[in-house]
């Protein structure tokens, strides 16, 4: 019997433990610890919570958690409860996939400001994750700037821009629903050193946008190329940009009070603000040779009271395990960190891809683990966990118990929604033993 440790329920963690199922059939065992007591990582605090959709993708984790070979181990934080070490003793494989809930630290003057936010703290807090459910955006203010043109900046302008009635459906908390619907924010602007030819934004996401009830998208004209010029463009990026064009021609919508700006050419260079922010500065920026985007040293001021950072994330270190901080991820080679010790999806590669790319990704370091691990090594594996967790007094919570936590959570909803997350573990905990 092989065993393997996997650190992280999100989608990395539960496609590389179907993998791993599927590999080694019956003989394997393989347990997903997380730090929280309810599983899906991403799907639960990092999708929107309008794309029930794509969360709908949990269903799968749960055949993949109640088909005997895998078990769920929540409330079991590696560090606190059980150390990297200990799981290499215990386990013949051990998985590192935390994803990357770091955000990357906006490092201009004034960074610091109170009202600067990073995107998976905001993106956590209307999601209703523990660790950011307590935050306070100011939404008092009457604009916001986002850094970024990628599909996280996306939903970071679409989810500030929407009317209460438009979350209908949703599972955005309660505590965010109540806060955006007294936002004073009119003005949205999405910042980025690029031009419109350069955005991660797809266009499914973009076309959103023409549905809003109170807002509008606004692109100037004279950041668009040459439309012969889309050609040179992949299929999706000329969708992509066929809605930015769509937007500029379109024009200002007064019927709308809410303003979506796209600012392309405008790298970010400060935060200023008498003791909260008050205005990003950004420099007008044009391409360089290749693909090397140059400042032209003009700057101007985008007046705004929050700052949603959405340049990326990092995985956090770990003590004892190898880290790249210039690529925000595990020192890997093809996913091997150390004898035993494997990371995959983000922490291997960086935040990179989407949830679907983890799927590959999981089965590639099955496939891996199995050309390194030719039998069964003896080790203690899911017992000497439990004896070591017991020892400690860790109260673990099982996916029967997430279960219970998920009714309790659906129970509680508002109508129309599919649940009202817990926000807090000890409700969570609460619930399951209620």
């Amino acid at each position: 019997m092989r065993h393997v440790a996997v650190i992280g329920s999100g989608p990395a963690g539960y496609y590389t433990a179907e993998a791993l199922d599927r590999k080694f059939g019956g003989d394997v065992r393989v347990d997903i610890l997380d730090r929280l007591p309810v599983p899906f990582g991403l799907i639960r605090s990092g999708v929107a919570p309008d794309h029930q959709f794509i969360k709908a993708v949990s269903r799968r984790y749960e055949s993949v958690a109640t088909g005997g070979t895998v078990r769920f181990a929540g409330n079991v934080a590696v560090g606190r409860d059980v150390t990297i070490p200990e799981l290499l003793d215990l386990y013949d494989a051990v998985v590192i996939a935390t994803g990357a809930p770091a955000d990357r630290p906006l490092d201009l003057p004034g960074g610091d400001l109170p009202g600067v936010i990073g995107s998976a703290a905001f993106v956590g807090w209307y999601n209703g994750h523990p660790d950011h459910a307590a935050l306070a955006p100011p939404l008092g203010a009457t604009a916001a700037a986002v850094i970024g043109h990628g599909n996280v900046a996306l939903d970071v302008a679409r989810i500030l821009a929407k009317s209460p009635e438009e979350f209908a459906g949703s599972d955005i908390v309660a505590h965010a629903l109540t806060g955006l619907g007294k936002s004073r924010i009119t003005r949205i602007s999405l910042v980025g050193r690029r031009g419109p030819h350069e955005i991660a934004m797809t266009a499914k996401e973009l076309g959103e946008l023409t549905h809003l009830s109170r807002a509008a998208p606004h692109v100037d004209p004279a950041d668009l190329p040459p439309p012969e010029a889309d050609a040179a463009l992949e299929a999706g990026e000329r969708k992509s940009v066929a809605h930015l064009r769509a937007f500029a021609e379109a024009g200002a919508d007064a019927a709308k009070p809410v303003a979506i700006d796209f600012d392309f050419y405008a790298r970010p260079v400060a935060v200023e603000g008498d003791g909260r922010v008050e205005r990003l500065i950004v420099e007008r920026t044009r391409p360089g040779e290749g693909h090397a985007i140059e400042g032209t040293g003009e700057t101007y001021a985008i007046p705004c009271g929050l700052i949603v950072s959405c340049i990326g994330y990092r995985p956090p270190p770990i003590p004892g395990v190898p880290y790249d901080d210039e690529a925000g991820r595990f020192a890997n080679e093809d996913g091997r960190v150390m004898p035993g010790l494997y990371a995959v999806g983000w922490a291997r590669r960086g935040p990179t891809g989407t949830i679907g790319s983890n799927r590959p990704d999981g089965y590639r370091i099955a496939d891996t683990i199995a050309q390194d691990i030719a039998g069964g090594s003896g080790k203690a594996g899911r017992d000497g966990l439990d004896a070591l967790l017991a020892a400690r007094g860790t109260d673990v919570v099982t996916f029967r118990d997430w279960q219970k936590i998920e009714a309790a959570e659906e129970a509680r909803a508002r109508d129309g929604a599919p649940r009202e997350k817990f926000v807090d573990v000890a409700d969570m905990l609460a619930a399951r033993d209620g």
